[in-house]
This record gives structure tokens, sequence and C-alpha cells, in this order.
């Protein structure tokens, strides 16, 4: 591709790539200069051209020399198009689900109702990007620009004809999941997280909301998980904007949750659609996984599914790693569920999705991360108290942070907690005190496979600890 027929001159300079690190950049290269929380991409302009960056998006006021500048008040979103030109084509329908939780699931939830309706199909998001084949880390929500674009183009080249992606916050502000065409998004729920980066609830919506005012298409349809507080907000912006809305869950429109029943393993629903009342034997437990498949349901019908086939396949669903995934069983023969629930909101809906299965005590192990929104570990505390039974108040990724004043910030609001650091042996803990008609619920990390201590990133993972411990 060359500049010219890019940014519409006369040049005939050859384009071999976009970046956003001036360390990655190579002969041809479009370099993006973005200032950030913590880092100037400006700073690095001249470094960029000096590695063979052709051209630089920057703001106005930046100074480039030695290559073109393509100024844009906001660079972010100038280079996200300019480069979704260059990797480009993309899957032919893709979607986008947005919330505090549920992204993940509904995400993968998705891709595998696309697969099981006969589309070749992805998922992009926390888990990396996962196709029928397997599963690949991105190590972000969200991942850059570059890379995701090129994910993208990379699936439609070996054939993916559906992909589903989880557009986090941060993302959506900084412009990040811009550029390929979205044929529909998805609102799951908003409840208290990331206000270490948005401040306010306002500006944390707000930035969720880009997903509906700007960045689906013009002709795109939106799905709303309607018994959420914001969902009547999401549903308006869309209207506004001339997008079909598919409302779904017990106020749905769409597909009106009427019954839920949960069985040893999974859950019976209750499902109303265009005057026919369908049942759905979904193989997930829990009133949040229930609302996960609807919206992910809602999702597969907007890009052209029938509601029967899709619901009915809904039962052939598998469960998300590290998302109330059973894992293992104590040798008292409790069960051992890791969910990565690490909000208040999260941690209600594991514990409420667990105790229709536990005749006993709900044992639950938790933390929360460092370096993040402060304000709700006294509620996550809170919440536990209330939810559980017995408490293991342990480290989460503690990152910069002391892990004991994250604990001590926590004990706040559970005061009744045992508190034991090493995460290791609070699950030991845990699991070791379990009776046969127990459930204990490791919540916090889910499928991550690392715990973050100040600069290290030392490998653990929840789902092989308990497995360990209880064998």
């Amino acid at each position: 591709m060359r500049l010219g027929s890019l940014i519409g001159t006369n040049s005939e300079t050859a384009i071999t790539g976009f970046a956003i690190d001036h360390r990655k950049v190579a002969r041809g290269c479009v370099f993006g200069a973005f200032q950030g929380a913590t880092v100037n991409g400006e700073d690095f302009i001249a470094d960029a051209v000096a590695n063979g960056a052709v051209a630089v998006v920057a703001r106005p006021e930046a100074r480039v020399e030695g290559a073109v500048h393509i100024a844009a008040e906001e660079p972010r979103r100038r280079f996200a198009r300019l480069a979704a030109q260059f990797y480009g084509p993309f899957p032919q329908t893709t979607v986008a689900i947005t919330g505090t939780n549920g992204k993940t699931s509904t995400a993968e939830l998705t891709r595998q109702l696309w697969q099981l309706a006969g589309h070749p199909s992805a998922s992009i998001g926390t888990l990396g990007v996962t196709t029928a084949q397997g599963q690949v880390s991105t190590g972000l929500t969200t991942p850059d620009i570059v890379t995701f674009l090129s994910n993208m183009a990379g699936l439609e080249r070996e054939g993916v004809t559906h992909a589903s992606f989880e557009a986090s916050s941060h993302g959506l502000a900084q412009y990040r999941t811009e550029g390929l065409p979205v044929s529909a998004a998805a609102f799951t729920n908003l409840s208290r997280d990331h206000l270490d980066y948005h401040e306010t609830m306002e500006a944390y919506f707000a930035a969720k909301l880009r997903l509906f005012t700007e960045v689906v298409d013009a002709r795109g349809s939106v799905v709303v998980w309607a018994d959420d507080a914001r969902s009547a907000d999401v549903a308006a912006a869309a209207r506004a904007r001339g997008l079909d809305v598919l409302s779904v869950g017990a106020a749905g429109e769409t597909l009106r949750l009427l019954d839920r029943e949960p069985t040893h393993l999974g859950q019976t629903l209750a499902v109303e659609a265009a005057g026919r009342t369908y049942t759905v034997k979904l193989p997930l437990i829990g009133a949040y996984q229930a609302a996960n498949g609807l919206v992910a349901a809602g999702l597969v019908i907007a890009t052209g599914a029938d509601v029967a086939g899709t619901l009915a396949n809904l039962a052939r669903v598998v469960p998300v790693r590290g998302r109330l995934e059973r894992v293992a069983l104590s040798k008292a023969g409790a069960p051992i569920y890791v969910d990565y629930a690490h909000t208040s909101d999260a941690i209600a809906a594991a514990c409420d999705a667990l105790r229709p299965h536990t005749s006993g005590r709900l044992h639950i192990v938790f933390g929360a991360g460092g370096d993040r929104d402060r304000g709700k570990r006294v509620p996550m505390g809170q919440v536990a108290e209330e939810k559980a039974d017995c408490l293991y108040l342990t480290d989460d990724n503690p990152r910069s942070e002391d892990p004991a004043a994250i604990r001590a910030e926590i004990l706040k609001g559970a005061p009744n907690a045992q508190e034991i650091g090493d995460r290791r042996a609070a699950i030991a803990a845990a699991v070791a005190a379990a009776a046969a008609e127990d459930v204990v619920l490791i919540a916090g990390k889910g499928h991550e496979q690392g715990q973050i201590v100040a600069d290290r990133v030392l490998p653990f993972d929840d789902v092989a600890v308990a497995r360990e411990v209880a064998a």
C-alpha cells in the first residue's frame, strides 16, 4: 500500500506496517504518537523517524521532522482508521460486547453459538484469541489497536467469518476497537470498577457508551440486558442513531426470561420470543450465566441466526475457563469452583449462583488487586461477608502495593474473614475445611496463569492449585 492512497495525496512511499511503540518501528512504518497517562508518545517521534517511520500520526502541535505529519485532534482515532485500511479485510461479521461483568463469557458463548450454527468463528478478549482450534493469549482484555487489527485480519485469512470481541472501557476510551465494521454490539451491565482510571461512574459509563454512539455500524444492531439500571440509557442512545435494539432478560422484549430453575450442573430457562415459549437447558450455573447466554443468543440472532436454532444450541455450550468453572472435588467431596469475580457485584453474583447448589456452607477465597480502584475493596469485603459463610482473605495481584495494606482495607468490610496472605495456603485452608455438603469458591483471578507481585509475575494458576490441594 502507498502512503498517498492511504491519506489522499500523491505520495508513492510504500507503507510496510503500523506501530505505536517506537522500538517496533521498521522502515516504511506509520508511527502513532499518543499522549498517555504516564508516557507521551510525542517524545519518541524523532526515534521513530530514525528507525524508519515514513509518517507520524500526532496532534497538530506535535513536532515532526523527516516524515509526513498526519495531524489529527484525536490521533488515536485517526491512526486506528488508517491502520484498518492497511490491515483489512476482516471477518465479514464482527460483534462487540461491553459492560463491567460478563464480557468474556458473552464473547466466548457468542463464538460457540456461531460455531454450532456452522460458522467458523473466533473471540478476542481477556482469554486471548479463541477459535475452535485453540487459544492464544494477548495479555489484555482489549489489546492495542495494531495487535487487534492484525489479529482480526489474520483470522479472516484463516477462514474465520464471524468474530466477537470484548470492548473494555479502557479500549473504548483509547480508540483500540476502531476501524473495522461492527455489525452488532451488546451491553451487559454496569457497576463500580476502574475508577482509578475513569475517576467517576459517569465517565466510566460514557466510555462504554461510545461503543453504541460511535463504533457500531450505522445500520447495526444493539443487544441490551434489559434488567440493568443503565440499559435504558444504552437503548435510548442506540435508538437515537436509528439502530435496531434487541432487549433480553426478565424485562426484555426480544428474549424475555420467564423462569429460571437451577439443576444439578446447570439450569432450565423458560424464554419467550415472538409469542412462543422455549425451554432452554443451559449447562451453566447461576443467574449471571443465564444473562450472558441470553445476551450471546441475542447477538447471534441480531447477526442473522434463527431464534429456535440459537436457543436450542444454548444446551450445547461449554463453560468458559475461569468463569464459575468447576475444577475439582475436595477429599471430602466438596465441589471447588474458580471464578474471575473481582468486583463486589461479581462476587455477589458468583455466590448467588452457587448458593442453590450448597446444602452446607459456602467458602470463599478472595482478595483485591493492587494499583487499582481502592474504593471497591471495602464493598467487596462486605458482600463476601454477606453472601458466604466462611471467608479466606488472601492476596490477588498486589502489584506495587503492600499486600498487607490491601488486606487491611478489605478487612474493614469483612472483619470475620480469616486472613491468609499466601494464596496457595488460603486455597488449601478452604479446601481442607469444606465438608461434603459445602462448596468452595476461589474468586478473583479466574483464568490467569500468574500472580503479579511488585515487578514480577510469579507462576500461579488457581485451577491448578485447587486440583493439587484437593488431590
